[in-house]
């Protein structure tokens, strides 16, 4: 069993509540908003995610790194969480297939995390009181780690999909598929690619900032808005392409962020939740089947209900059913639907990949 002197670590919420605990590997001080992610599983997922870029995770599963590392199991070309804070952090990994340890991995990426962490105490504080700047830290100067925490920009009306967007356009898929399909990253995930490329799609895949015309070059079948990070707001270009997409009545799928983007280019509102919705077992209703599903979630803003229930031209396909948030909506006269969780899970349960069926039907039906 490997045994290690590490120093004390601190967890500083933006109202000054402290949190202590015990440095893993980096020492120094990490920077983010502070969220917390239910799923007891699927750690290196979520820390590639680009979708948490920004953001300190706090792990509410109790060991974290006791399956190691592997190269399949990345969302991402690196880890984007800001930091980890969890409660048992497991130096030693007992998985057949690990390829590195979650030590080693965080180390060769220069992640800063704590552990020994009351991590349910924070989590109740978060859920009571809601999401807010934090940093994690070995530095001892209290009153100067929160002259820096002020300095740190506020999600509200942060825009990040620039900081996780590919900066030049390339290919996923099998070149001599039957669909094409233009991507536009604002934080895509792999697995979502993966799942098109399943179903018999080539995608190309665009920068953030890409133009209508820019895509439409490719000669696509469909269009699809990725998930990402930060506030839809202040992503202008993105609406800018969805109503492009939208007015030429092409085939449109968005994902979280994406969902978000395609509601504000049609003028319904968007808000900050107090805590988010970032787990796995997230329970859905599909009010247009009466089934239910369960999801994987990763988001902290969310579209106004009302506003879709209020639109001519929109109405509510999917219910969170633990807040009655909006989860899904689509267009009446349009080949337009979103939803605001991840029908691509990973990690996650898989009750909801028929949303990639649908797009492919989508698509299908408007060549014809």
């Amino acid at each position: 069993m490997k045994y290690i002197q590490r120093k004390k670590a601190i967890l500083l919420l933006a109202d000054g509540t402290i949190f202590e605990g015990k440095s893993i590997g980096k020492d120094g001080t990490s920077f983010g908003e502070i969220c917390y992610n239910t799923g007891m599983t699927g750690y290196q997922e979520i820390f590639t995610d680009p979708s948490y870029f920004g953001q300190l995770m706090l792990a509410t599963n109790a060991h974290i790194g006791n399956y190691g590392v592997n190269n399949n199991e990345i969302e991402s070309d690196s880890i984007k969480i800001s930091g980890l804070v969890c409660k048992n952090f497991s130096y030693n990994y007992s998985r057949h297939n690990a390829q590195d340890s979650l030590e080693n991995y965080f180390e060769k990426q220069n992640l800063m995390a704590i552990s020994d962490v009351d991590t349910r105490a924070v989590v109740r504080y978060i859920r009571d009181n809601g999401a807010m700047n934090a940093l994690i830290s070995t530095d001892t100067d209290i009153e100067a780690l929160k002259e820096q925490l002020k300095a740190v920009p506020n999600m509200n009306g942060l825009e990040l999909a620039s900081k996780v967007s590919t900066k030049e356009s390339y290919f996923f898929g099998e070149e001599s598929a039957p669909i094409k399909i233009s991507a536009l990253d604002i934080g895509i995930k792999k697995n979502i690619l993966r799942n098109l490329s399943e179903r018999g799609c080539y995608i190309k895949v665009f920068p953030y900032n890409s133009t209508f015309n820019e895509m439409n070059a490719f000669n696509p079948d469909g269009f699809f808005l990725s998930n990402g990070p930060g506030d839809p707001e202040p992503l202008k270009e993105a609406q800018e392409l969805a109503r492009e997409i939208i007015k030429r009545d092409l085939p449109l799928f968005g994902i979280c962020l994406g969902h978000q983007v395609i509601a504000l280019a049609n003028g319904i509102s968007t808000y900050k939740m107090h805590n988010g919705h970032r787990g796995i077992n997230h329970p859905i209703k599909n009010v247009i089947t009466g089934k239910g599903e369960v999801t994987s979630q990763n988001h902290g803003f969310v579209v106004k209900r009302e506003d879709v229930e209020n639109h001519n031209d929109f109405e509510v396909t999917h219910i969170h059913l633990n807040d009655d948030t909006l989860a899904g909506m689509r267009m009446k006269n349009k080949n337009c639907f979103s939803v605001q969780y991840h029908p691509e899970a990973s990690p996650g349960p898989h009750d909801s990949s028929y949303l990639f069926d649908q797009f492919i039907t989508n698509i299908k039906a408007s060549k014809k």
